[in-house]
């Protein structure tokens, strides 16, 4: 079969799964709800498919090239289009709302491949894991999105440009040249904590319990 299909690159192909069902519910469904909630899996799949990748010692150039790159294509799906998707679902139905949610892919393309390019040379001189980024890593959509979908019902009629203005930041965000240190095992494991509360709460105002 054309690929790799090992255990390190599993995590990588059920976040893509994910996001891709959340496609689904925000734009044949119109479900804001169901898209956050697999914005968010597709966000807790991502956070560990490296160190799961890392574990397997023998990887060959191929397979870790391989990683890299199935990584990105991954995530431009689940961390940029799933949050325009989500666009959609919340009624999103005019050009220029439509020009946003493109460029806020358009960046999330940008961002990705310019990280590609920036790993390959540093994992020829370097090796190891990556230590920092340029540009805000895209899969912090994972978090952010989910978590203004919350208060969608208290927007009101606003939140349509609440979202819209959340994602214009957000995408400039990702094609800024500002440097952020990947965070360590404390702040991941406060991230997961976070996840873990914004879905409960995602859960919580979709069955209308507040």
């Amino acid at each position: 079969m054309v690929g790799y299909w090992g255990y390190t690159v599993y995590l990588t192909y059920l976040s893509l799964i994910s996001a891709v069902l959340g496609v689904g519910f925000a734009v044949v469904d119109h479900n804001a709800f169901a898209g956050a909630v697999c914005l968010l899996v597709s966000g807790f799949l991502d956070l560990f498919d490296g160190k799961v990748a890392r574990t397997k010692k023998n990887r060959t150039d191929r397979e870790k090239k391989f990683g890299m790159q199935i990584d990105s294509l991954a995530d431009l799906v689940a961390f940029g289009v799933l949050p325009a998707a989500i666009g959609f679902a919340i009624g999103v139905n005019h050009w220029w709302q439509w020009l946003i949610l493109a460029l806020f892919v358009l960046c999330g393309l940008v961002r990705l491949a310019y990280f590609n390019v920036l790993e390959d040379e540093r994992q020829a001189t370097e090796g190891g894991a990556n230590t920092g980024f340029i540009g805000l890593p895209i899969t912090t959509s994972a978090l952010i999105f989910p978590l203004i979908v919350i208060f969608a019902e208290d927007f009101g009629e606003w939140f349509q440009l609440v979202y819209l203005i959340c994602l214009s930041i957000v995408g400039l965000l990702f094609v800024i040249r500002i440097k952020i240190k990947k965070p360590k095992l404390p702040m991941v494991i406060a991230m997961v904590i976070f996840g873990a509360i914004v879905l409960t709460i995602l859960i919580l105002r979709k069955c209308n319990v507040f």
